[in-house]
């Protein structure tokens, strides 16, 4: 393996901004609908793995798209390093810095909430989307940014067996329990048994938290349930998520060589997976994406360390950076293409319906209707975002 010395200037790293594009061209790429074309199609394997793989998963386990938040928030925690670096070569004192990260913090929290309350006839205040969870957690991310590699592994701990209790002591539905007010029925497939059915959909402590705190804002109606299973207290445990992706960074940042740095990611990645693997066997944590369980913090984390390591030894090691450049695009703008992806789908489909045709889509017939529309999308969305890097033009929080 070839070996390097990474520049000790604070400066971007182009296999990070290729992960973090893969991730978001993942997340963008939902417009493809292959959900549609397997419905279409519904003899097709081919087709069956990708509508799989672009689909959240029911409760326990993972997908590719399951990824995708995991991966931005680790992310998040990858480029902190290096953003506090840079801040204070630029002479930026800690309070200067403190006050762009509460700044930059409720920004995320707003703007997650204002996408999410789009099309809709009062402010939707959630809390479970990505951009919002990161917001919350990311102060307390900022204050370990200054803490030393075993603090943060000594917080990470914490985080998680904290958490891991906080279920483990809410009690189990009981014989009078109504399950109208979850959404979901005692006997439901995916409901998990035994000490583990502390961590099933809508029973939980999370879930009974923000039936007080959803509804202390104004609403349509009152809060009862999040129909994915979804919960304001996940970001909790994405903390943790962002946490070891402070830990890869500052591994990245201060690594001697490239070998020494893939080898640790790698072990890391497998030590992680190990865990998580066996609490979920055990029973004694599941690996449940939707609540963000502990388990899945690090086996999700496994994942983020071994995607980045692969992007680095590829990007950076064996230098094919022009490979990669459409993901870099995205990547180095990536909360351009989170807005885009939240807002202008359908601004494009119907301007490509009322200039073109209203059925432009149906060039290749009616079962691939949805991948025609979605790579025009998707084509219109990199055009922009191509544009805004040669212009380097990039929005930043």
């Amino acid at each position: 393996m070839k070996d390097f010395s990474l520049p000790a200037i604070p400066q971007r790293v182009s296999s990070v901004d290729a992960y973090r594009g893969f991730v978001m061209l993942l997340m963008m790429g939902e417009v493809l609908s292959f959900n549609k074309v397997s419905e279409a199609l519904p003899d097709s394997a081919f087709w069956a793995f990708l509508h799989y793989q672009q689909s959240h998963v029911s409760w326990v386990g993972c997908s590719l798209h399951d990824l995708i938040q995991p991966s931005f928030s680790f992310l998040v925690g990858v480029a902190l390093p290096y953003s506090m670096a840079s801040r204070a070569s630029n002479q930026q004192t800690t309070g200067m810095m403190w006050f762009h990260t509460l700044r930059r913090s409720l920004i995320l929290i707003l703007l997650g909430i204002f996408l999410r309350s789009m099309h809709r006839d009062q402010t939707n205040f959630t809390f479970e989307d990505t951009l919002t969870q990161i917001g919350l957690g990311y102060p307390f991310l900022f204050a370990l940014g200054f803490r030393s590699e075993r603090v943060q592994w000594t917080a990470l701990a914490f985080i998680l067996l904290g958490y891991g209790i906080f279920f483990a002591v809410y009690p189990l539905p009981g014989p009078y329990f109504d399950w109208a007010e979850t959404g979901t029925t005692a006997d439901w497939e995916h409901n998990l048994q035994g000490f583990a059915a502390h961590w099933n959909k809508n029973t939980n402590a999370a879930w009974a938290f923000d039936r007080w705190f959803m509804n202390i804002f104004p609403r349509e109606s009152p809060f009862h349930f999040n129909g994915g299973g979804y919960s304001t207290l996940s970001f909790i445990p994405t903390l943790g998520t962002m946490t070891l992706g402070l830990i890869a960074g500052k591994w990245l940042k201060n690594a001697e060589s490239s070998s020494w740095l893939i080898k640790r990611f790698v072990i890391t990645a497998a030590l992680l997976f190990v865990i998580a693997i066996t609490l979920n066997l055990t029973g004694i944590n599941p690996i449940v994406k939707r609540i963000w369980t502990p388990a899945w913090t690090l086996f999700s984390g496994g994942w983020c360390f071994l995607l980045l390591a692969g992007f680095y030894f590829i990007v950076d090691v064996k230098e094919n950076k022009s490979w990669f450049l459409p993901l870099i695009v995205i990547g180095t703008n990536s909360i351009a293409a989170y807005i885009f992806a939240h807002t202008i789908n359908d601004f494009i489909d119907q301007s490509f319906r009322t200039n073109i045709s209203q059925h432009y889509d149906l060039i290749f017939g009616e079962a691939y209707r949805t991948l025609v529309s979605g790579t025009i999308i998707l084509l219109v969305e990199f055009w922009i975002l191509y544009w805004m890097y040669k212009k380097k033009l990039f929005i930043k929080i």
